[in-house]
């Protein structure tokens, strides 16, 4: 695919959405660190420095991929809280069905949850302070709306509905590393068997992790 030069708004946004489409091609395919910004120049048929006339790094592209995701996965998420949980339960019970239908839901989304994991560490390092803040105001709305959802299924939560929704998504990034082991820690684990401790399934892992952070901060009987 090749592109003449961009003369007009729309035919701006169609080269940015050529290029966010081209690295999330990328990421169905490599983990967020094996993208790197001359590849996805070739698959977005553009120049390099045709790619930053329009984001400023790979970063800067992988940071509102994430946005994008994120955002996609809140509007997924709405139906399946809504059709999993039965307001008629005990509290403690709907805390595990919460818990249960956000790993379910998460560990289904490797690419969201590889990026999560690269969010902190790398993919904030190497952007402008106009793209962070406009990064960040977008994390704030997303992690209003993830607060609200919870907190339709667990009004008992309070204020502590966005700080649950903050660490889920921390948590979602962290444990995704150890759920995608590079093939020689695979091959160790197939190797010796007592090693695979250290070798977790994202979805189990993510439900321990949250069911213990929602009976945490839920308020006693």
């Amino acid at each position: 695919m090749t592109f003449q030069r961009a003369r007009t708004e729309e035919q701006r946004e169609i080269r940015r959405q050529a290029i966010l489409d081209a690295a999330s091609a990328m990421l169905d395919e490599m983990p967020v660190a094996a993208v790197t910004l001359n590849e996805l120049s070739r698959r977005a048929g553009l120049a390099k420095p045709n790619v930053l006339r329009y984001f400023e790094s790979r970063e800067a592209v992988l940071l509102e991929l994430l946005d994008r995701f994120l955002a996609e996965w809140l509007a997924d998420l709405t139906a399946e809280l809504t059709n999993g949980i039965d307001a008629k339960l005990p509290m403690a019970e709907r805390a595990v069905a919460v818990a249960e239908i956000l790993s379910r839901s998460l560990s289904g989304r490797v690419v969201l949850c590889d990026l999560f994991g690269a969010q902190g560490s790398v993919l904030e390092h190497n952007v402008s302070v106009e793209v962070a803040v406009r990064h960040k105001r977008a994390s704030l709305a997303h992690l209003a709306t993830m607060a609200e959802l919870v907190q339709q299924h667990l009004p008992e939560l309070g204020e502590n509905a966005e700080l649950f929704g903050l660490q889920t998504l921390v948590m979602a990034g962290s444990l995704s590393a150890y759920a995608t082991p590079p093939p020689s820690l695979a091959a160790a684990y197939q190797a010796e068997p007592s090693l695979a401790r250290f070798h977790m399934e994202l979805k189990d892992a993510l439900k321990l992790a949250l069911t213990a952070a929602l009976l945490g901060v839920l308020p006693r009987s």
